[in-house]
């Protein structure tokens, strides 16, 4: 830490679910773009079973920021400690504690800790980081306590598949038709609207308007973080279709010696409360699995055959 001001916070729940169970959502972080509303994208760059390096993106006060963490897992005491490699401005400095107590064979009490400082201690920067990090906190502790209390049936209701297309012709088509979201209007045509800003390299935030098979609109946005050189578009949706809790995806070019295998890959949170409303009150669970795989996969796939078709007239050309 710096000789500015340290800024400490804490909040908690109590969550009725064993606290291994509580841990065990805390510990993979790979899943939280899924599970948690502010985080867009985790990528772990080191492992070794105890500590980790992560590199993450996530908004803060509407704001994407990203920046690079340590974290030290201990399962036996059900803590994990964390700390910002280079934390993203106005930031100096960033970390905390994860803390799981026992309260009972299936009740725990979830405790965050944050301390942080900012640049020359100004109050105007410190009350925005305070600000974004009470709304955060309190997201992600109500989402750990909402997953954790279901955590038996978490299986039926994350749904997860991929559908892929094989491209003759250069991965570079592909990879533009896809990240070029903002002239999708003209040449996609089931979305029928999108607005599109990019507030820094690599990050595309948009809001699109999609035509269903039964002709209604849905209105989605999403955070987009693009990798050109690894050729994967990854995103998460912040305003999903009703039957969605969470929907986060990833576009991934991958070439080879005779073309490029282009594929979408989808991970859903069913919200299990909308399907009745949405879909009829004798639908099932299993319906709504088979409803929203037909309908993300029909689009998707819609999208890699006009990238295929794209790239493939490029190569003839």
């Amino acid at each position: 830490m710096s000789a500015e001001q340290v800024h400490r916070t804490s909040h908690d729940v109590e969550i009725a679910a064993p606290a291994a169970v509580v841990y065990g959502v805390i510990a993979d972080t790979e899943r939280w773009p899924l599970f948690f509303p502010p985080n867009v994208h985790v990528q772990r760059l080191e492992f070794d079973g105890t500590s980790e390096r992560l590199r993450m993106w996530a908004t803060a006060n509407g704001a994407v920021k990203s920046w690079t963490s340590r974290r030290t897992l201990d399962p036996a005491a059900r803590r994990i400690d964390f700390r910002q490699e280079i934390p993203a401005a106005p930031l100096t400095g960033m970390g905390g504690t994860w803390a799981v107590e026992e309260l009972g064979p299936d009740s725990s009490r979830l405790t965050l800790l944050h301390d942080f400082t900012v640049a020359d201690d100004r109050p105007e920067d410190a009350e925005w980081v305070d600000r974004a990090t009470d709304t955060n906190s309190r997201a992600e502790l109500g989402r750990v306590k909402a997953l954790a209390e279901r955590w038996g049936r978490l299986d039926d209701l994350v749904l997860s598949f991929q559908d892929s297309v094989r491209v003759d012709g250069p991965a570079e088509p592909v990879y533009d038709f896809l990240h070029r979201v903002g002239d999708w209007p003209e040449l996609v045509p089931h979305v029928t609207r999108l607005d599109l800003t990019e507030p820094a390299p690599g990050v595309q935030i948009m809001a699109m308007d999609t035509r269903t098979a039964d002709g209604s609109t849905h209105t989605t946005e999403s955070i987009r973080i693009c990798f050109p050189d690894a050729g994967r578009i990854v995103y998460k949706q912040t305003a999903t279709p009703a039957l969605m809790d969470a929907h986060t995806g990833e576009w991934t070019v991958v070439p080879d010696a005779t073309g490029v295998t282009v594929t979408s890959h989808h991970h859903v949170v069913i919200r299990e409360e909308a399907i009745a409303r949405v879909l009829g009150p004798n639908s099932t669970l299993e319906d709504t699995r088979r409803y929203i795989r037909q309908a993300l996969g029909r689009n998707s796939t819609a999208t890699l055959n006009l990238a295929k078709q794209h790239a493939e007239t490029a190569a003839a050309v």
